[in-house]
């Protein structure tokens, strides 16, 4: 894929809009800075259709404003799913983060983290046992998105298998090819 931009949010967020070929979805990956260098060169080596938007980030709240300025399907701007790069998960329960300091991002806007959050299952695996929690994975579940987590250095083939996948609801659509 071909790094298209990269920007910064109001709360200090680092973006990067990675397009492949025409068609396909829009997916958003997200992952901690610490593992920011893991993922940049595998998003760049991947080969496939629609754009993945490479999200970096700390914190629930920062991924709960860019999941929903992302996806807004009545704009036609919707997610195909969220990738979250962590370690291997696949589910986890409801869980309550107390209402922590007040955050200040770099663009002087001020935030506090916290607030309850559902229980979420991996999108491709719904019937594995949940294992621990991840509170970007339940901030997904919160929207309604559809969420894997996985280690960084599996990231180019998790999101292989996830296009695949979806390939079947593609092929209604007369578009069976996903990558």
């Amino acid at each position: 894929m071909r790094l298209g931009s990269i920007w910064n949010d109001i709360y200090g967020s680092t973006l990067a809009l990675y397009q492949g070929r025409a068609g396909g979805g829009r997916w958003l990956a997200t992952c901690a800075p610490a593992l920011a260098p893991l993922v940049l060169e595998p998003l760049a080596e991947l080969d496939g259709k629609g754009s993945v938007l490479l999200l970096i980030q700390d914190g629930a709240f920062p991924l709960h404003a860019a999941l929903q300025e992302q996806h807004n399907p009545a704009l036609g701007r919707g997610l195909s799913g969220v990738l979250v790069l962590d370690r291997e998960l696949w589910g986890g329960p409801a869980l309550e983060v107390p209402a922590g300091s007040v955050m200040v991002a770099a663009s002087g806007l001020s935030y506090r983290e916290g607030g309850s959050f559902p229980a979420w299952q991996d999108a491709l695996h719904p019937r594995r046992q949940p294992q621990d929690q991840c509170i970007q994975a339940s901030v997904c579940a919160e929207l309604g998105l559809p969420v894997r987590v996985c280690a960084p250095e599996r990231l180019g083939e998790t999101l292989r298998e996830w296009w695949a996948a979806s390939g079947a609801v593609w092929a209604g659509r007369g578009d069976s090819e996903c990558r």
